[in-house]
């Protein structure tokens, strides 16, 4: 096998790690809009940790996509 074919196989497979960003981001806001239509005056104390689920799993998004770069153009 190539190098370059490598390089790509490798990048396609840290990618993968965006489908379970996409899922968990999916649980998140679900689970929100689920919590809040039962409770709508428990928003501002469901946001905080709801900003922070979003931040982190986000960052697991970044970093694969970080790591797909590294493996593509270093």
């Amino acid at each position: 096998m190539e190098a370059e074919a490598a390089k790509f196989i490798g990048a396609g497979l840290a990618m993968l790690a965006l489908l379970g960003v996409g899922i968990g981001l999916g649980n998140l806001f679900s689970g929100l809009y689920q919590a809040v239509s039962r409770n709508p005056a428990a928003l501002d104390s469901y946001k905080t940790f709801v900003f922070i689920g979003f931040a982190l799993t986000e960052a697991t998004g970044l970093f694969a996509l970080v790591i797909a770069f590294l493996i593509l153009f270093a």
